[in-house]
């Protein structure tokens, strides 16, 4: 496995492993998830390589955090860790954002112990919370830096404004937002701004929450309560509309004799070395075909292909519900 630097020296493996669909996300908002075959899923990234393991609070909540401090008991050095903070719960319900410095605190201390480690390595603030000003919520962090509790400093879909104003406060060394071939909207002004900030560049859902796989020909290859039939990119309507770009990423998956999935990922990473895409996968199948990209390089005439299928802006459908929309780019 190939090696990108982050920002601020964070050396990570040029793939990481995002952990959402296994243990306690929702109903098995993306299939059923087993814990053991979850468990062997990143035992056997730790061995093709992977360093980079991403979970956060709020995914369960906190049960993904359990299994992925499970998984790692004893083989913990070497890895880098991430994981996010920035709601308000009473008991296991989410009912807000909150990113106060009371807060923050709270979740690490919380999170290192589910993690069963003494560090994080990389702490997101999971969304931009309008209530906080990102100074304070920066100031906060470098004090868990200080304190040895973290590493680095992350954001999550924040806007460029944000971002530059965080980078004033400390390094940053991280940015995770949606991020793929049919979500492009990164590389107008977020993606710059982190690059002349010299932040790195984690995108989340590279696969399209699987749909560049082109594992998924219909919707009713979704099982029952699967969190996917109520997105609006897999909606009745946008559904097919979408399948055109599955059907370029097929042609050049079949030129290059290799997946779907490994040239989805393959762009992500031909798009910059300060790029480390985070795909998801609870199966120790998928996440071998996945981390096989790492090795895969595309034909300048495979990436324009693809450029052409999958122009910024183009996918059809709002990548989420207006709800979730009103809590990105902020």
């Amino acid at each position: 496995m190939h090696v990108r630097t982050l920002g601020h020296g964070l050396s990570v493996s040029a793939l990481g492993l995002g952990c959402m669909p296994m243990a306690g996300v929702g109903a098995n908002m993306y299939g059923v998830a087993d814990d053991t075959e979850s468990i062997a899923t990143i035992h056997r990234a730790i061995d093709l390589g992977v360093t980079l393991f991403d979970t956060a609070e709020i995914y369960g909540p906190f049960r993904n955090e359990e299994l992925l401090g499970q998984a790692i008991k004893g083989r913990r050095d070497g890895l880098v860790i991430a994981t996010k903070f920035g709601f308000r719960y009473e008991g296991d319900q989410v009912v807000g954002t909150d990113s106060s410095p009371a807060n923050i605190h709270r979740a690490c201390d919380a999170s290192l112990r589910r993690l069963g480690t003494d560090h994080i390595d990389l702490f997101y603030q999971h969304r931009v919370d309008p209530a906080v000003p990102v100074e304070e919520v920066i100031g906060a962090l470098a004090d868990l830096v200080r304190a040895g509790k973290i590493g680095h400093i992350g954001l999550s879909e924040a806007a460029p404004a944000t971002i530059r104003r965080a980078a004033a406060i400390h390094p940053i060394a991280a940015l995770q937002s949606e991020y793929s071939l049919w979500e492009r909207d990164v590389e107008a002004e977020i993606l710059p701004t982190c690059r002349e900030l010299g932040i790195g560049f984690v995108p989340y859902s590279p696969l399209g929450r699987g749909f560049l796989t082109g594992q998924i020909s219909k919707r009713s290859d979704l099982p029952e309560g699967d969190y996917r039939l109520n997105d609006p990119r897999y909606s009745a309507e946008n559904f097919d509309r979408n399948l055109d770009i599955v059907a370029v990423v097929k042609q050049v998956a079949a030129r290059h004799g290799v997946s779907p999935a490994q040239v989805a990922l393959a762009w992500l990473l031909a798009q910059g070395d300060d790029i480390v895409p985070i795909p998801g996968s609870k199966r120790r199948a998928t996440l071998e075909d996945s981390m096989a990209a790492a090795a895969v390089t595309l034909s300048a005439e495979g990436l324009a292909a693809l450029d052409r299928a999958a122009p910024a802006g183009q996918t059809s459908g709002d990548r989420y519900h207006a709800s979730h929309m009103a809590m990105v780019r902020l």
